[in-house]
């Protein structure tokens, strides 16, 4: 509980500390493979990723998957959220082979055990296209994706924010792709909604406005991208300041679309 209350005032460094020490003494008291001390490891393992301490965190979760796996089985959901988890991480330190030869097993198991259209199999589904993208495996991740949004628009409707996520992902696979027209309909689609659902200076629309924008100047369409930028340049200056990255960003984007004209 105290762990959790210095999660709340983003004392995540504090919370660390005690839960280094939770993880200890339930090793003492309950031994290596209780499922309260894989409990222990895990927790602390999700707060040194939140620091970024992205080795410490994979080592913790390659034990935790090892003891889940051996006590529990492979297909329990614990495991298969602990095989979940190390795969995020592996993504983190660009290991993407170790990521997918993890995602891949999930994602079968996940499907023959809770169907295709649960919420986790969606997931699963569309983290190892993130995995298959970043391989160059560019046409597998758009299968996927195609599947993903097509269920996420039947299920959750077409303006849930896993909806347009979805959108925005397999938008991006078709610019891999050069399927440039496509994605421009997708992008445009999930501004409009973002704009209403958001409203126009919430950082995702301005994220949205950007590849838009981005995606009008590989069409030619240089009038339609600067007036794009522009606005996605003066709401960041104006909300995040002259020198965030974000705003920097926006500079940089807007000036080579001006030196094309």
């Amino acid at each position: 509980n105290l762990a959790a209350a210095l999660r709340r005032t983003g004392m995540i460094e504090k919370e660390s500390i005690i839960q280094a020490i939770i993880v200890k003494i339930t090793k003492e008291t309950h031994g290596n493979e209780h499922p309260d001390t894989c409990s222990s490891m895990g927790n602390l393992a999700t707060t040194y990723r939140m620091l970024g301490k992205w080795k410490d965190t994979e080592e913790l979760q390659v034990q935790v998957l090892e003891m889940r796996t051996r006590i529990l089985g492979k297909e329990h959901p614990d495991t298969l959220r602990s095989m979940g988890n190390l795969a995020s991480t592996y993504s983190e330190l660009g290991k993407w082979k170790e990521a997918e030869e993890l995602q891949v097993p999930v994602l079968e198991m996940r499907t023959r055990i809770l169907g295709k259209e649960h919420p986790n199999t969606l997931s699963s589904m569309g983290n190892l296209a993130t995995t298959y993208s970043e391989l160059g495996k560019c046409k597998e991740a758009e299968e996927l994706q195609v599947q993903v949004l097509e269920m996420r628009t039947r299920i959750l409707g077409k303006e849930h924010p896993d909806t347009l996520m979805s959108m925005g992902n397999l938008a991006i696979t078709h610019k891999k792709l050069g399927k440039w027209k496509e994605a421009k309909e997708l992008e445009v689609q999930v501004l409009e909604m973002r704009t209403i659902i958001l409203g126009k200076e919430h950082p995702d629309t301005l994220r949205s406005m950007g590849n838009l924008a981005s995606t009008y100047r590989k069409l030619g369409k240089r009038k339609e991208a600067e007036e794009l930028q522009v606005q996605v340049l003066e709401m960041r200056t104006r909300i995040l300041g002259k020198e965030h990255p974000d705003t920097l960003r926006s500079i940089d984007n807007f000036a080579t679309t001006y030196s094309e004209q």
